[in-house]
């Protein structure tokens, strides 16, 4: 309880009150003592020191016999200046020898008198004006000569007087005091109310801040110390709410960026344990990153986790490489509050799988445009060298056959300029398309008729299949149609003779679509997801001894990307290929 501020308040008021009152009393009681003691001694010296009363003391009749009965015949008429009355102070005439009472003011008998210091002094002749602070009593012996006898004038005050008054003005302080505290207790609850009450409104404040809490505003009540420091509390409550706002905000865009992030990043603590792994990271390894993962078990293999920490912070880092489940990974570890000691190592996990592919590619592009340009180019030569060498020597028909198969291999290398030409004006975003309402059933059937003739040449059954309405498409007519001959196309080509092949046109929804269905080789499972790659051929020898480059697909699968359709294998039972190419009726802004 004395740990509360009111409470420690209300006892230092009270503790100050008594402290008040207690040096109070005590001097207001010393100094009526010291006042009641000054006043006898003063009283006593002014009477008896008096030359009226000395005269009369000491002056003798003719034949005096009856010395003590004067002396308190004149005693009696002093008894109001003397302020003796008998029963607290009181007069005694005294033998000069022997001390003992001849007179006094007592109605008593016999009274035995103490020998105290005035009254020995007395005794040997000089007059005793001492006090002491000490005693019960206060007194005054003055050696007297009468008639050639000797007497000694003793005045004894019992204080009572003193005492009585002393008791009086105590009691009357410890009224006052008890009336005081009572007033100090009642102040001093309403004073240390006023004080604390805003402490504790700025108290709860605190605690509600401390809590997370920043909407509470204190009121502030005074212009005082304690006000200046509620609005300065209210101000720093709300710039903290601020901060604290654009800290959540950057944690969760951090959070965000971090959980979402294609890079894997794990971090681990100046003793090799995890501490925290984002998804991506997970997803790349492999594996479910927790607690109980350790630097030494994931990554030793790239450096020892000492020497990754101890690199610099701001220059030092360590790669590496990793295969994990068909991806390649890079690796980068770098450490974090080096000098801290909450100091660790941080390892980002960069997936090169895409960029190796590519580069793969590239790689295989450049070789097959090289090759496919050269294998023309050689028969190319070789016929010219052999015509050029010939001097008119060779035999028309064979002349004819060589010009012919010149012109088939030029024509063959025009239309490889042409593919790639079409596909770099895609990559490069060159290629516009001439969007305009048109038949998509019309353009099947125009598609059908133009291929008929090498369906037959090749003895193969082409069949297409229409509703009867179907309502027009936007897009590009002829890119359109030339996604349909070369699907249309490919299936002539790869189909044995004698083949079956079947065009069906439909609407699904917003979307028309075709399909071409064969029943020639087909396409190996493994090889669907990149026959729309450059260059790429299932059978590379029949695929040139039929003519192909391999960028066919290619660019029909930009074409209708471009359209923002789809083109697509789609399985089926038996043998042959099933292929789909569905189109938004709106066209590319639907």
């Amino acid at each position: 309880m004395l740990r509360s501020l009111h409470m420690k308040l209300v006892l230092i008021m009270v503790l100050l009150i008594v402290a008040l009152m207690t040096v109070v009393g005590a001097f207001l009681m010393n100094s009526v003592t010291a006042f009641y003691v000054d006043d006898f001694y003063s009283k006593m010296s002014t009477v008896l020191t008096d030359e009226q009363f000395v005269r009369d003391v000491t002056a003798t009749e003719q034949g005096e016999t009856n010395g003590p009965e004067k002396i308190q015949a004149i005693l009696r008429s002093y008894v109001g200046p003397l302020g003796v009355d008998s029963r607290t102070r009181n007069y005694y005439v005294l033998d000069g020898q022997t001390a003992q009472v001849l007179a006094s003011s007592e109605d008593s008998g016999t009274v035995q008198l103490a020998l105290t210091p005035n009254l020995s002094t007395a005794l040997k002749g000089s007059e005793g004006y001492s006090s002491d602070p000490t005693a019960d009593y206060m007194d005054v012996a003055v050696p007297i000569t009468r008639g050639g006898g000797h007497y000694i004038l003793y005045i004894l005050d019992n204080r009572q007087t003193s005492q009585r008054l002393s008791d009086q003005l105590f009691q009357l302080i410890l009224e006052a005091l008890v009336f005081g505290l009572a007033i100090s207790v009642l102040l001093s609850f309403l004073l240390s109310k006023t004080m604390i009450t805003p402490i504790e409104r700025l108290t709860d404040g605190v605690r509600q801040v401390a809590a997370g809490d920043f909407s509470k505003k204190i009121e502030v009540g005074s212009k005082d110390e304690i006000g200046v420091l509620t609005e300065n509390f209210n101000t720093m409550a709300r710039q903290l709410k601020v901060t604290l706002a654009q800290v959540e905000n950057e944690r969760h865009k951090l959070d965000a960026l971090f959980l979402h992030m294609t890079d894997g990043v794990v971090a681990f603590s100046h003793r090799g344990q995890i501490i925290h792994a984002n998804p991506a990271a997970n997803r790349l390894l492999g594996q479910a990153l927790d607690s109980s993962a350790t630097y030494d078990a994931l990554f030793s293999d790239i450096a020892p986790f000492y020497d990754a920490l101890s690199l610099d912070n701001e220059t030092g880092y360590l790669t590496g490489s990793r295969e994990v489940d068909g991806k390649f990974l890079e690796l980068t570890l770098a450490p974090f509050d080096k000098d801290s000691p909450d100091s660790g190592v941080l390892v980002v996990i960069h997936d090169v799988t895409a960029q190796r592919r590519n580069e793969e590619m590239r790689r295989e592009f450049v070789a097959n445009v090289s090759h496919e340009l050269r294998t023309p180019l050689t028969s190319i030569r070789s016929y010219a060298e052999t015509l050029a060498e010939s001097g008119g020597e060779l035999p028309e028909k064979t002349r004819e056959s060589f010009f012919h198969i010149i012109l088939s291999e030029t024509d063959r290398m025009t239309h490889i300029v042409q593919d790639l030409l079409t596909l770099s004006r895609f990559d490069s975003g060159r290629v516009e398309l001439n969007l305009a309402p048109f038949s998509f059933l019309e353009a099947a059937e125009h598609v059908c008729r133009a291929v008929k003739l090498d369906a037959e040449r090749h003895n193969h059954t082409l069949t297409l299949k229409t509703p009867r309405r179907l309502p027009d498409v936007v897009g590009d007519r002829e890119k359109i149609i030339q996604v349909m001959v070369n699907i249309v196309s490919n299936s002539i080509k790869y189909t044995p003779s004698g083949g079956h092949i079947a065009m069906t046109v439909g609407r699904e929804g917003d979307n028309v679509w075709l399909e071409v269905d064969d029943d020639g080789i087909g396409i190996p499972q493994a090889d669907r997801n990149r026959i729309f790659e450059r260059f790429y051929r299932v059978d590379k020898a029949r695929s040139r001894q039929s003519g192909g480059t391999g960028l066919g697909l290619s660019i029909a699968k930009e074409i209708v990307d471009r359209h923002h359709g789809t083109l697509a294998l789609v399985d089926k039972e038996g043998p042959g290929l099933r292929v789909r190419l569905e189109l938004p009726m709106g066209g590319p802004e639907a």
